[in-house]
């Protein structure tokens, strides 16, 4: 029973955060009908930022986790004024290769900046050690810290695509940008708020698993592939999507790797690819926006 548990919680820890790092992916394709495959970049540049301001710079886990998503967010505001904005009317290929190149750019700037050396961040002192649970299962404390940011998380985004007006208005760029223009919403100002609030769950995303991952150039690479995996398992362009892909992906972890270790990292694309042989369009079906 201690076995199930501790593979259901490592489920839930894996999959909620996977959640946090490709609802972001998800939201920006479901407006923008964008590809970003420079999104595991700022989701390691979050994790680079985090590091810098808790170990150079000395301040609080809370305050990075602030600052660093603000931090990327800013700058994905003069990525989508620079670059992004010109080919926001063209094939989605073309966003494909335009975010291939910034992912090119971010990465070689982050072994310029940082080094190629591997960084660690410690946990907050409220967050370290580890808690007795019902069943005999003794867990970490950050990771039951992390499944609280993963379900906030949900409920924020539920609240805000379906409780509030600027929800409402992402939803109507989702679906008609020509038609939001005529209703005087300014979609300048969406589109690029949209690719910002992207780039911050990254971030946020990053911030969060700086202290459970190692902080390397590498780590965008393998996010930005469980990202894909989790949009294209759930459906592209679906909140709801997102959240059963990352489950699904996080399951595949969890039981996978305490159960069948020696395949574990196969599991996700076998999981992946009989989802796309039976749902082509992903578990949420086609059509899905937010």
């Amino acid at each position: 029973m201690s076995s199930f548990g501790m593979a259901l919680l490592n489920s839930l820890d894996i999959g909620l955060l996977l959640f946090v790092i490709a609802v972001g992916l998800n939201i920006v394709f479901g407006v923008l009908n964008v590809i970003n495959f420079a999104h595991g970049a700022l989701y390691m540049l979050g994790a680079y930022l985090a590091y810098s301001c808790m170990t150079l710079l000395g301040l609080s886990f809370w305050i990075t986790l602030l600052l660093a998503p603000l931090g990327v967010a800013v700058l994905a505001v003069f990525i989508d004024r620079l670059m992004l904005r010109f080919i926001y009317q063209r094939e989605i290929s073309d966003s494909l290769l335009l975010t291939f190149a910034l992912l090119l750019i971010l990465n070689e700037s982050v072994r310029l900046i940082w080094g190629t050396g591997i960084h660690v961040i410690d946990p907050p002192l409220l967050l370290q050690g580890t808690v007795s649970l019902p069943g005999g299962i003794t867990y970490p404390i950050y990771s039951l810290f992390v499944v609280l940011v993963g379900l906030v998380v949900v409920c924020a985004l539920w609240l805000l695509f379906n409780r509030t007006r600027v929800g409402k208005i992402m939803r109507a760029a989702a679906l008609d940008r020509e038609m939001a223009q005529v209703l005087c919403i300014n979609t300048k100002l969406v589109i690029t708020s949209v690719f910002a609030f992207g780039a911050w769950l990254a971030a946020v995303g990053g911030v969060v698993a700086a202290p459970m991952r190692a902080i390397d150039p590498g780590m965008g690479d393998k996010i930005i592939i469980e990202s894909f995996i989790v949009v294209v398992i759930g459906g592209l362009g679906s909140f709801p999507g997102a959240l059963l892909g990352a489950i699904v992906l996080g399951l595949i972890y969890g039981f996978g790797g305490r159960f069948f270790p020696e395949v574990n990292l196969i599991l996700p694309f076998v999981g992946m690819a009989i989802v796309l042989l039976l749902k082509p369009h992903g578990l949420m079906g086609k059509g899905a926006t937010l």
